[in-house]
């Protein structure tokens, strides 16, 4: 699309928005068919900003049932239909984020464990999604569930998956296909070394809140975990984004939950709350993200409002040089290569040599009879 022809389009879709009827808190349900109608008139069609360089976004959050897997593969395929390439990693034996993009993960289908595990390229696993391109899954089956006990004993047993993705940045340059723009790695809700692994593979943590009060005891510990990973395997590991899931705005305690995260994450919670929704519960049943089963819903809507909101934030640190080489992932993996914190210091992750494997084992040790103690 030509600059000019940009513009006619910003144009159009601001003075329809501005047609809309006004609508007030004392009618809720016309105000909320008015957001709908704005997110369809500001988002459809629209392409998302391309990062620089690839971003690596773990989804995390050590309380279950807050919507870690549907965020990251609703986020994956709103970005994914907005013009950019991604791909989901499903580090859950559940296996949960497989099924909602529609990904064969039977027992036997070559999957995260075997890339993990046996050392297996991660090409040869990854698959795309059925129902919307550039969309890949590197799927999780039930042998995942094992990974736990057989990664013990292994060298440099936190940073596998993290070699495994920088080689498969690395194929898919030398083999002349699109670089991926978004890595989301799901994440099972506890902290075992599959969650230790994709905390140390990425350099940014997403976490989904759910709009209740367990919640936030949920995320003060999950902050705790965090800093222990960047002392000890990821010092360039931070919370990018928090995003509020299942609100529900006729309950006072949903708005309570959101003001306060809102108060004490304000630059890094999102303007856009995920509410409660029929629809978004519906899709996984169908092999389906909601953005493909029924991309009207108000609950598509919102996922595909909290994707710009994603892309956007990357691109203009991007262009203002707010954040540096630490916020975002080379594709390009350097054997030998030392990378350097925005302080200068060397991370005890990555390429290591041979020798630094037996401390990260030490340290790995220390950070789970930390959370046992915990």
């Amino acid at each position: 699309m030509e600059l000019g022809e940009g513009d006619s389009d910003e144009k159009r879709r601001a003075a329809l928005v501005e047609s809309l009827p006004e609508a007030s808190d004392d009618t809720p349900l016309m105000a909320q068919l008015q957001q709908d109608a704005r997110r369809r008139i500001e988002l459809r069609g629209r392409r998302f900003p391309r990062p620089p360089s690839t971003r690596v976004v773990t989804v995390a959050n050590q309380k279950g049932g807050v919507g870690k897997t549907t965020t990251t593969v609703n986020l994956a395929a709103a970005l994914a239909q907005s013009g950019l390439n991604v791909l989901v990693l499903d580090n859950d034996p559940q296996g949960n984020a497989s099924t909602a993009l529609g990904i064969e993960h039977r027992s036997g289908t070559p999957s995260i464990y075997e890339v993990l595990v046996d050392g297996a390229p991660m090409h040869e696993a990854v698959q795309e999604s059925p129902d919307v391109p550039n969309l890949f899954c590197l799927p999780a089956t039930i042998d995942l569930s094992g990974a736990e006990i057989e990664l013990v004993s292994m060298v440099a047993r936190e940073t596998r998956l993290r070699n495994a993705l920088d080689a498969y940045l690395t194929w898919r340059a030398e083999t002349g296909k699109e670089q991926i723009d978004y890595v989301f790695v799901d994440c099972p809700p506890s902290l075992g070394l599959l969650t230790v692994n994709a905390f140390v593979v990425a350099r940014e943590v997403l976490i989904p809140i759910q709009c209740e009060y367990y919640a936030l005891e949920g995320l003060s510990q999950l902050l705790k975990t965090i800093e222990l990973i960047q002392a000890h395997l990821n010092p360039a590991l931070h919370v990018s984004t928090i995003l509020l899931t299942m609100y529900d705005a006729r309950t006072n305690l949903a708005q309570q939950v959101a003001n306060e995260v809102r108060t004490h994450f304000p630059d890094l919670t999102l303007r856009t709350s995920v509410p409660r929704s029929v629809r978004i519960s519906e899709a996984p049943s169908y092999g389906q993200t909601v953005m493909s089963y029924d991309p009207g819903s108000t609950g598509a809507l919102a996922y595909l409002e909290a994707a710009r909101e994603v892309a956007e934030r990357g691109a203009s640190a991007a262009d203002s040089g707010a954040r540096d080489e630490s916020d975002t992932f080379s594709p390009e993996p350097h054997p030998g290569d030392v990378r350097t914190t925005p302080d200068g210091d060397v991370p005890h992750h990555g390429h290591e040599a041979s020798g630094l494997a037996d401390q990260n084992i030490q340290q790995s040790a220390a950070l789970a009879a930390h959370q046992e103690e915990q």
